[in-house]
């Protein structure tokens, strides 16, 4: 049984789903991981992991229109507004989807869907520089 970890480093321009499958992946095969557990966890309140549909650029459209009605950027309706019309709505995106995801390895592959990918859902409008940690579990 071996554990190990990884930061990686995630430079964000704006709201939008930004898909790390491939470097997960590449960390993984680097290490020669055979079967275990990932653990993804995100440092931060208004960001989020998601897994999602990586085939159709529409479903990441639709899921910020989505949670940007579900949460509007409007100062009238939040005391939190610390840092901008979206502070506090992404605070409540970030309460709604994932700060930890789980997933197994089997044979050094992650075991996703055919048409799914790992993804940081960005919730603020300015640039971000975000932390994903990576915690394997396994042999």
């Amino acid at each position: 049984m071996k554990q190990e970890f990884y930061n990686l480093q995630i430079h964000t321009n704006g709201q939008k789903l930004y898909e790390f499958t491939d470097q997960t992946m590449k960390w993984i095969k680097d290490n020669k991981f055979k079967n275990g557990i990932i653990n993804l966890s995100i440092q931060h309140t208004s960001a989020s992991l998601i897994v999602q549909e990586n085939a159709d650029p529409d479903v990441q459209t639709d899921l910020i229109n989505y949670f940007n009605n579900l949460a509007p950027m409007d100062d009238k309706l939040y005391i939190h507004n610390a840092e901008g019309k979206d502070d506090m709505p992404a605070h409540i995106k970030s309460a709604l989807t994932n700060n930890q995801i789980s997933l197994s390895i089997k044979n050094s592959e992650l075991l996703l869907g055919t048409w799914q990918g790992v993804y940081l859902f960005e919730h603020r409008l300015k640039n971000q520089k975000r932390t994903i940690i990576h915690h394997y579990l396994g042999d």
